[in-house]
């Protein structure tokens, strides 16, 4: 069996956990946004953490599996820099919502976050650097 002949599987797997990825970091979010403690228990982070470290290796095998270079293939690339600025704006939004005076930043953090995962989506599917606003130029 050649690797390529996984890829529909690894495709669908990578899919299915950045759906579950996206809607837990969504769901924690709002609820710590509205004052509730449960999602920064252990449970759910290590729950949240096991759930991108799959979808890590599954976006890499997918590279792999296709030979992709986000230095070559612009539009990898531009994904990848919107997943550090995902990462980053996500950390910042948890961090700060239970901090006096934090849900605010933690506000525009979270919804930054999302919009960096929609764009991430949106680059995903037209294979285009700038996404949906590709379609313009």
């Amino acid at each position: 069996m050649a690797l390529i002949d996984g890829y529909a599987l690894v495709r669908q797997l990578h899919l299915l956990l950045v759906t579950a990825s996206v809607s837990l970091f969504a769901l924690r979010g709002g609820a710590l946004l509205a004052g509730c403690r449960w999602p920064m228990r252990r449970a759910w982070r290590i729950a949240s953490v096991f759930i991108d470290v799959l979808l890590l290796s599954a976006g890499a095998s997918l590279w792999w599996m296709l030979g992709l270079n986000p230095l070559r293939d612009a539009w990898l690339g531009s994904k990848l820099l919107f997943l550090l600025l995902y990462i980053g704006l996500g950390w910042v939004a948890l961090r700060r919502a239970l901090q006096p005076g934090g849900r605010g930043p933690a506000f525009v953090a979270w919804t930054a976050a999302l919009a960096c995962a929609a764009f991430m989506v949106s680059v995903a599917r037209s294979r285009s650097p700038i996404g949906p606003f590709g379609t313009l130029f």
